[in-house]
Parts: C-alpha cells; sequence; structure tokens
C-alpha cells in the first residue's frame, strides 16, 4: 500500500530536520542521549498540544497508536517517564531558536495567492487556551476553568501573525482588536466577535472592514 503524508507532515515541512540536530546539539545538557532525541519530544509535545492531550499518560498512549506515522517523521514514541525528565532538564531555548529561525525565514518569503488584491490583506481572530486551574488560579475564568485568550492579526502576504496580544480569558476580542494598528487601506477580514459600528464611522475609518458571518 502506498503511504501518503498525513496533514502533520505538512504542518512540520518547515521545520528542516538538519537545522533543528544543530540547534539540538547546541541547546543540550548532561550526557548524550542513549534511546531518545530532541525531535522525539519535539513531535510528541507538538502532536499534544495538536490532539489536546491532557496528561503525559495521554501523550504517551497517542504515540503508541501513532507509530506507524512516527517512523515516516524520523521520530519514534517515548515513555512518559523520559518525556517528563528531557523537559524539565533540557533547555526550551531550542524552541526560542527554531521559532527565531522560522520567522526570519518567513519574513522574507511570499506567498503565492489565487486571489489578488491592491490593499495589504489581514485576517483578525482570537481563540482562547485552556489552563489548568490548579497551577493558573491568576487565569481563572469560573469556578472550574482557567484560561488566556491569544488574538492574531494575521499578515497573508507572508502568513506571519504581524499583530499578536494574550490577554485575560474573559476579555472581550474587540479590546485587543482595537489595538492594533493595521496599515492605512488594509483589508482586515474578521468575525461577528469585532463587529465594532464605530469602525464604520467617516471620519474613524482608515481601513476597509470585510464582515465574515
Amino acid at each position: 500500500m502506498s503511504h501518503q503524508n498525513t496533514v502533520f507532515y505538512e504542518l512540520i515541512k518547515p521545520v528542516v530536520r538538519q537545522d533543528f540536530e544543530q540547534l539540538a546539539k547546541v541547546h543540550h545538557v548532561g550526557q548524550k542521549f542513549r534511546e531518545t532525541s530532541r525531535w522525539d519530544q519535539f513531535i510528541a509535545i507538538l502532536m499534544s498540544q495538536f490532539s489536546c492531550r491532557q496528561s503525559l499518560r495521554d501523550i504517551q498512549s497517542n504515540l503508541e497508536c501513532q507509530q506507524e506515522k512516527l517512523s515516516h517523521l524520523g521520530a519514534k514514541s517515548i515513555p512518559r517517564s523520559t518525556l517528563a525528565r528531557i523537559n524539565e532538564q533540557q533547555p526550551a531555548a531550542l524552541y526560542q531558536q527554531l521559532f527565531y529561525k522560522l520567522l526570519k525565514y518567513y519574513e522574507h518569503s511570499k506567498v503565492a495567492h489565487k486571489f489578488r488584491f491592491k490593499n495589504p490583506l489581514y485576517s483578525l481572530d482570537a481563540s482562547h487556551i485552556d489552563l489548568s486551574l490548579s497551577l493558573c488560579e491568576w487565569a481563572k475564568v469560573h469556578d472550574s476553568k482557567a484560561s488566556m485568550k491569544l488574538s492574531i492579526g494575521l499578515n497573508h502576504s507572508n502568513d506571519i501573525p504581524e499583530f499578536v496580544a494574550v490577554e485575560n480569558g474573559k476579555e472581550n476580542d474587540m479590546v485587543q482588536g482595537r489595538k492594533f494598528q493595521f496599515p492605512a487601506g488594509s483589508i482586515v477580514v474578521f468575525d461577528k466577535g469585532y463587529v465594532d459600528y464605530q469602525w464604520y464611522e467617516p471620519y474613524r475609518v482608515y481601513r476597509r472592514l470585510f464582515y465574515l458571518s
């Protein structure tokens, strides 16, 4: 049976394995790994985020069910005790540097769209990020839930979030939306959460706004 690449494979395609391994060597403490790697950790954590895993045991069980797919990613399942130890002992600076490396690459790239606009095109949206109430009491939304809200203004010329804000999960979407200073003449696409009729006042509108229901 022929192999078909997964959506997850396409998502991590921009991460060049050779560059990742070079960063992993720089940001490593202690003895050399014998049976696992930072790449295994990276794949495990990323998959857990996309699939909303709730614990280390949950992450391990999910990975064990994905053995064939993991092999095509150059990774393998990682025991929860090993994952916990790597998360605790190895520097997170690896992923910080990986982020800036990817950002630098995409800042100078252009996305080919089938549609064309003369004006800059942005998408504006916000998402809730669930947090552990026992660990993040400062982010309490109500008695049984904690969360924070991530607001993003996505630039479609290179698909980079040009405007980013993190706020309290109770905050209305418009609070941060009003603060994003989009370039004059921009086309901004948003949903119902951003309907503010003050934006349509002639003396205040310096951008074109599209509303998607």
